[in-house]
């Protein structure tokens, strides 16, 4: 795979523990909740055009489908939009068409957004996997929605990709959106809903007008799929005022026309999930290329909107029960054992950061111990120094939320255990070092074995023991993003494929890929519109679950004229 002649150059998956890449993100994130509404864009988006659009598919019938999470590693995310690029994927004895619609459901690139990475993690993928319009039947249209890691340069990046070019297209799918949200009326009584709620804070005005504008064209007939950025209707099980904006939106923009939402989808989080109730259906589908995400420890059961919320005016509380979820419980708790092998081997940055901090702790703890009385060993100036990094990082490593928060102070003790326990690993090494004749020889020579015999050895050791902490503190749900970010698990993936039938039924496919493809064959010779790179051994997909029909026929619904995706004035 030459860059020269793809255009882009192909990237290996992100190795979210690199200490470089955490304090980045880090700083990012904290730039991004500190300033975040200085750099808010979505204000000045009322300055581009307002339009909704509509999409008729062909004969009253339209499939679309559903990606998030897609912009990491090129195998995953090839892997997913090779895929989606197909005609048709033959399923389990079922012939579904590709999408007339591509949504992408949030953060198109890690980590953090920029004009290079958007090239090289998901532009240049999904133009090698669909370079030209499809030779026959109309041309697909593709909708992004922006995810937390799009809005980490304020949506500069994401707006000129997807929102900012007349003619704009990514291979073979066209771009229409001018804005970072956007309402999409579909055939049979059905409209698509995107809204951008910029880090789960709040829902901007301009776009709330946006919006109005668009429900007025609704009525007690329409049944709508809502898109969301993060799954809210998940997170609010522990954050109750997560799911607030969303209940806004529904509440005061969409239930007064009377339509119903019937289905909620996201991404954000890197798996499949769908939980059922007696009015909707909440999915999460972030399988499109970020590393696999836990799924064992989800709840069996939520209360959306949570009836812990201080908003005065939430809507009713319904209980929605999980009914599906990829990989099984099961498989996600076995895939936890994999940190032990899978996180020295993804993330040698960490490993040897653990080394260097444990080889200068156990150098101070041996340097104090051959001083003089109790009192100076114990307050040794780089000795302190040590112990107190090791304990604060290993706090702020587990992530304490606020002090109001349930599991406030489960936190703060796995932190704190995790600190003692390399603090009493540097204990051991400085006492199996003392042992040793290298302590007594002339300097430099025992900094010098330090760091070429006690340095790797204590690096392999202490990332062992942050592997066993992050799976002890994976069962009581901590840092289970961590357990699985550190791991890189490419493999697991998922999308979803959608049809409204001409009848106004709309059923949901949901695809799961166990094995992603590693080796490529370059296919020079082949179509406009075939992928340029073609898998040397076949994708294999499967149905994650029956489809999942989630409204059915609706009477007598008008239709518009054939044709592509067009904006409605």
């Amino acid at each position: 795979m030459d860059p020269s002649e793809l255009g882009f150059k192909p990237r290996r998956p992100v190795g979210w523990l690199a200490p470089l890449l955490l304090l980045n993100t880090g700083l990012r994130t904290l730039l991004a909740v500190l300033f975040g509404a200085y750099l808010d864009k979505r204000e000045l988006q009322n300055a581009m055009p307002g339009d909704s659009f509509e999409a008729p598919g062909t004969d009253g019938e339209l499939w679309l489908d559903y990606v998030a999470d897609l912009g990491d590693g090129f195998d995953a995310t090839y892997s997913v939009a090779y895929l989606l690029a197909q005609p048709e994927l033959e399923v389990e004895g079922r012939q579904l068409p590709r999408g007339q619609l591509l949504l992408m459901g949030g953060d198109q690139v890690y980590p953090v957004a920029s004009g290079d990475e958007y090239e090289n993690r998901m532009k240049g993928p999904y133009r090698a996997a669909l370079p030209e319009p499809p030779v026959d039947g109309p041309r697909p249209t593709l909708f992004a929605l922006p995810g937390n890691h799009d809005w980490y340069d304020g949506l500069t990046a994401f707006l000129r990709l997807f929102a900012r070019r007349q003619d704009g297209h990514i291979g073979g799918w066209r771009t229409q959106q001018r804005r970072s949200y956007f309402a999409v009326r579909l055939p049979s009584n059905w409209w698509l809903f995107a809204i951008d709620e910029q880090f789960g804070a709040y829902i901007d005005d301009p776009q709330l007008v946006y919006f109005e504008k668009a429900a007025r064209a609704l009525g007690p007939d329409d049944r709508i799929i809502l898109m969301t950025p993060s799954p809210t209707w998940v997170k609010a099980a522990k954050r109750p005022e997560a799911y607030d904006a969303v209940d806004y939106f529904i509440r005061t923009i969409l239930a007064p026309s009377g339509a119903q939402v019937r289905l909620l989808v996201s991404g954000d989080l890197h798996h499949y999930a769908r939980y059922t109730g007696a009015d909707r259906e909440l999915i999460t589908c972030g399988g499109g290329g970020a590393y696999l995400l836990a799924t064992h420890q989800l709840p069996g059961a939520l209360t959306v909107p949570p009836k812990e919320t201080l908003t005065r005016s939430a809507s009713r509380s319904r209980t929605y029960d999980l009914v599906s979820r990829f990989p099984g419980a099961a498989e996600s708790r076995r895939m936890s054992w994999g940190a032990f092998r899978r996180i020295p081997a993804r993330n040698p940055g960490f490993a040897t950061m653990l080394g260097l901090i444990h080889t200068l702790t156990m150098l101070a703890m041996a340097g104090a111990a051959s001083q003089g009385g109790i009192f100076q060993r114990l307050f040794s100036i780089p000795l302190v120094f040590m112990l107190v990094l090791i304990l604060v990082g290993a706090v702020l490593f587990a992530q304490p939320p606020g002090a109001g928060q349930p599991d406030h102070v489960r936190h703060w003790i796995f932190g704190l255990l995790h600190g003692f326990a390399h603090i009493a690993l540097a204990a051991g090494g400085t006492w199996a070092w003392l042992r040793l004749p290298f302590h007594d020889w002339a300097w430099p020579g025992p900094l010098v074995v330090a760091a070429v015999l006690y340095g790797p050895v204590i690096a392999f050791v202490a990332t062992q023991l942050l592997a066993l902490y992050l799976v002890i503190a994976g069962f009581f749900d901590v840092n289970v993003n961590e357990l699985f970010a550190g791991q890189g698990i490419e493999d697991s993936k998922s999308f979803l494929r959608m049809h409204i039938a001409a009848d106004g039924s709309l059923t949901v496919y949901p695809i799961g890929v166990d094995r992603v493809c590693h080796h490529w064959t370059a296919d020079p010779g082949g179509a406009p519109d075939s992928p340029w790179l073609q898998p040397a051994d076949p994708l294999a997909v499967k149905l994650i679950e029956p489809p999942v029909l989630v409204d059915g026929p609706v009477a007598d619904a008008p239709q518009v004229p054939a044709g592509e995706t067009t904006a409605l004035p």
